[in-house]
């Protein structure tokens, strides 16, 4: 019984698909938005560093770059971990490949499209049903304007469900491949065994194929996966506590600023309260000093006015 290695890993999806041309050629035409009639029939690979991976990340991405006869290229990435900054970089190497096409003696009708095709071990999009992402440049209000040059293609492996095999059967069977084989697989499914390219690529994947040395790379990596997932969960554990942080804190300087709101309201009563108490005692003291100027006697003018006779004589 054949013990199978995952194909998600560097070592092994570099195998499958960066040493068969015809593999790759078959995961292409299965998995990208290609007319009937635009079918690649053949590549030449290209060096990886052709496209230089950022640093950090070096490990959790395997890539296969490849070159069809006709000119359009291909960029393969296997993301095992979901960055906030992958669409992102994905859209830049490949907008770096379509640049560099071209020297300055040439046309830019020479151009020929980049595709990037990208399979994401996580799901990055919990609020969409589809586990296909097509992205290409269309207008706004007329979709049916595009501007021919990059398609990007991002799948969840988590959400694939295989449930049809009539229905796009290879991009069925590759991503079988892709989800249902790992070290605990002790059979392949009959329908992967029965596909000339599937069945390829299962041989490719047997740990008898590997050598010491590509078995310890292949553990390397999946220990560098894991160290990498640890870090990126404990870095969001650490910013989903400070985003609490900060809504508690900004609940505090709401409280605070309606607090403030309700005080400086209440300091405007006291201080139009205060203003009307002393108009009023204002306006007794003028009806006192006119009562006084009639010559009324000062006991019947504080009986009046409510006024001592000390304020009364004072006036």
């Amino acid at each position: 019984m054949a013990k199978y290695l995952d194909p998600k890993a560097d070592v092994t999806f570099k195998k499958v698909f960066g040493e068969h041309k015809n593999l790759v050629i078959s995961l292409l035409n299965a998995l990208l938005p290609l007319e009937d009639g635009k079918k690649v029939e053949s590549i030449e690979y290209l060096p990886s560093e052709l496209v230089p991976r950022t640093p950090t990340s070096k490990n959790t991405i395997v890539d296969v770059r490849c070159e069809e006869t006709g000119g359009r290229k291909f960029i393969v990435e296997m993301q095992m971990n979901w960055t906030a900054d992958f669409r992102e970089r994905v859209l830049f190497n490949a907008s770096k490949a379509y640049v560099r096409q071209l020297d300055k003696s040439e046309q830019y009708n020479l151009l020929q499209p980049v595709y990037a095709l990208n399979f994401v071990n996580k799901v990055f999009e919990p609020g969409m049903d589809g586990y296909y992402h097509y992205y290409r440049m269309v207008h706004a209000q007329d979709s049916g304007k595009v501007l021919e040059g990059l398609h990007l293609v991002f799948i969840e492996l988590p959400k694939f469900k295989a449930q049809n095999l009539t229905e796009r059967k290879m991009q069925v069977l590759w991503l079988r491949f892709l989800t249902e084989i790992d070290e605990k697989s002790k059979s392949a499914p009959a329908e992967l065994l029965d596909n000339p390219q599937t069945c390829q690529a299962l041989e490719i994947l047997e740990e008898s194929a590997y050598s010491e040395a590509e078995l310890l790379d292949y553990d390397r990596y999946w220990d560098q996966v894991r160290r990498d997932k640890a870090l990126m969960e404990a870095h969001d554990a650490a910013m989903s506590k400070l985003d609490a942080a900060r809504a508690e804190l900004d609940e505090a300087h709401a409280k605070l600023d309606a607090a403030m709101a309700r005080a400086d309201a209440a300091t405007a009563k006291l201080d139009a309260a205060a203003a009307e108490r002393d108009a009023a005692v204002e306006k007794l003291r003028q009806t006192a000093h006119n009562l006084k100027r009639m010559g009324l006697p000062v006991e019947q003018i504080s009986a009046a006015t409510g006024l001592s006779a000390a304020e009364i004589t004072s006036l």
